[in-house]
């Protein structure tokens, strides 16, 4: 792709997923079983008058596409970072085991320690740190290879995954209510979880725009980061930890989503290329429209029945990702 065009399509979608992140969430506002207009959610946001399209707003659907859009920016962000960190466009907070051990850490919460319910969001963090850190250390070798790191993590995925379902054999009686937490969803979710989250989400975010230029330093390689005076283990790790409180974040509350950290850091680099000045924001604001479209499609579309949107993600997610796959471009 030459310079120019790349250019070109940089200004383009910088202009347009912004409005379209407008349009994704109001229409999450707005579409559902009792449809609402523009002019009843302008209403509801801002008078005072108690109406029962209020209500809805207020109570269901906007803290949902709030959460909605915390989620996909973080998981996309995850997902870009570790990219960056990995060197491979396949990398991804779910293959390497990241979203795992926040997985975990939220099952044994869930179902062991369940009056700490409330710290969620942090024993989710520290599950994913924890395996982020153990993934590192098997990969040392004078030195932690991109390679060396996504085989440790795939090795550790599947191990986390046979102890989550030990966990679920051996306390079966308590599994019904992690069951649609581990398919990945935002049914349910309201204010309550989107006060804890908020916090962590957005520090997180915040902290990733500091990912830029360490992340554009490592696509150079190892030889030539250090040449430029960059201390590439320590970067790298401090990368990988920021990835983790972000997968972290998200899993503590919509459960294992998968899909989005994979391909939209993917389809973004094929857009406009490897610049993490682009790549990073725009993979943000493009795993938020993913996710609550995502929803708004699960939760409507199929009424009366609500299909988990980790569900409906894997489902379309894996045939379109293997089509960019064969076909190596987007357009």
């Amino acid at each position: 792709m030459s310079v120019q065009k790349r250019s070109m399509r940089r200004k383009y979608i910088t202009i347009i997923t912004p409005l379209l992140l407008i349009l994704v969430t109001l229409y999450g506002i707005s579409y559902g079983p009792i449809s609402i207009s523009l002019t009843e959610i302008w209403t509801a946001l801002f008078t005072e008058e108690n109406t029962m399209q209020k209500k809805i707003i207020m109570d269901i659907r906007l803290p949902r596409v709030l959460i909605g859009l915390l989620t996909g920016a973080c998981l996309a962000a995850s997902g870009a970072v570790l990219q960056g960190v990995m060197k491979n466009p396949l990398a991804d907070p779910g293959i390497i085991g990241v979203s795992s051990g926040a997985g975990l850490a939220a099952i044994i919460t869930m179902v062991l320690l369940p009056q700490f319910i409330n710290l969620l969001p942090i024993a989710a963090f520290i599950g994913a740190l924890f395996t982020s850190l153990l993934i590192y250390l098997l990969a040392w070798d004078r030195g932690a290879s991109p390679v060396k790191i996504i085989l440790a993590g795939v090795a550790i995925n599947a191990l986390l995954g046979a102890i989550m379902s030990g966990i679920m054999v051996l306390y079966s009686d308590r599994v019904q209510a992690v069951l649609p937490w581990l398919s990945g969803g935002l049914t349910g979710k309201g204010w309550y979880q989107l006060e804890f989250m908020a916090p962590y989400a957005l520090f997180a975010l915040l902290l990733s725009v500091l990912a830029i230029k360490p992340a554009n330093v490592l696509l150079l390689g190892d030889d030539s980061a250090k040449l430029l005076g960059e201390h590439v283990e320590v970067q790298r790790f401090l990368l990988i930890t920021l990835a983790s409180l972000l997968a972290g974040v998200a899993v503590s509350v919509a459960g294992l989503v998968g899909f989005v950290g994979l391909v939209i850091p993917h389809v973004i680099r094929l857009l406009i290329g490897d610049d993490y000045i682009f790549l990073l924001p725009l993979s943000i604001i493009s795993g938020a429209i993913l996710v609550v479209l995502a929803d708004t499609i699960a939760r409507s579309w199929f009424d009366p029945i609500e299909i988990p949107v980790g569900i409906l993600l894997a489902c379309l997610g894996a045939p379109f990702f293997l089509y960019l796959l064969k076909k190596r471009r987007i357009l």
